[in-house]
C-alpha cells in the first residue's frame, strides 16, 4: 500500500452538463487539476435559506494536490454559478504509485509561483 498524504479528492456539484464540462476544461488548463470526473446528474436535498430544497446537480470529482488546494478553491469560486458552492476536499489515504505521481506532476505548477519568460 502506498500513502498519499497530498494527493485530494475535491467534490463540487454544478447545476448542469455543460457548466460542469466548462469548469473541468477550465481547472484542467490551469493546471489546478490533473483530472477531473463529472458523473451524471443526481438529486440533491438541503436546507437553504429556511427551505429544503431539492435539485438535479452534476457532480464533479477532482483529483489535485493539497499544496494546489488553494488555487484550485479560487477558481471554483470564481466560475462557479452558485452563491454558495460546496466544495469538499477528501485525503487520498493511497493509491495507484505512478497514477498519484502523475496527479502530483499534473499540478505541481500550480503550487509554485509561475515564472514568466
Amino acid at each position: 500500500m502506498v500513502s498519499s498524504p497530498s494527493t485530494l479528492l475535491v467534490l463540487t456539484n454544478l447545476p448542469d452538463q455543460e457548466s460542469a464540462k466548462h469548469l473541468a476544461s477550465k481547472l484542467v488548463a490551469d493546471g489546478v487539476a490533473a483530472c477531473v470526473n463529472i458523473l451524471s446528474s443526481a438529486t440533491s436535498v438541503y436546507r437553504w435559506q429556511g427551505d429544503t430544497v431539492s435539485e438535479s446537480e452534476v457532480p464533479m470529482l477532482i483529483k489535485t494536490i493539497s499544496a494546489s488546494y488553494e488555487a484550485l478553491q479560487e477558481a471554483i469560486v470564481a466560475d462557479h454559478p452558485y452563491e454558495l458552492p460546496e466544495i469538499i476536499a477528501l485525503p487520498v489515504q493511497c493509491g495507484l504509485p505512478s497514477y498519484l505521481s502523475w496527479v502530483a506532476e499534473e499540478t505541481q505548477q500550480a503550487s509554485s509561483p509561475r515564472q514568466t519568460t
